[in-house]
């Protein structure tokens, strides 16, 4: 698993990647109440903000972590979006991204680096 500045997390699925936010981040956030996902089959740069999530606190984007195509979208999140606090390196998951370049994946933090950045 690799985690970016902006607090999302990556995890390799076969050639995919499924993109999610930290526990860190969804302890800021608040309880979520609504998730707006990208459509499958989008085109989406890096830094493209893709994802809305409104919370009791605050709304906020969350941006592609890498270019490539969205190819699944975590549809438990429109009737569930407490999904995101409750469980968000597992079904809190948004959407899964077949990257145009994998090995950008690696440039992203480890699971140590994270740590250290948030501590």
């Amino acid at each position: 698993m690799k985690f970016t500045e902006d607090h999302e997390w990556l995890r390799a699925e076969g050639d995919l990647f499924v993109v999610g936010v930290t526990e860190y981040a969804a302890e800021q956030l608040g309880d979520v109440v609504f998730v707006e996902l990208p459509e499958e089959g989008r085109t989406v740069k890096k830094d493209e903000e893709i994802v809305v999530i409104e919370s009791v606190k605050v709304a906020s984007d969350i941006k592609a972590p890498l270019d490539g195509t969205i190819v699944a979208v975590n549809e438990k999140l429109a009737d569930a979006p407490a999904f995101v606090n409750e469980d968000p390196l597992g079904d809190g998951w948004f959407f899964k991204l077949r990257v145009d370049d994998p090995s950008a994946v690696e440039a992203f933090m480890d699971e140590d680096a994270y740590k250290a950045m948030i501590a």
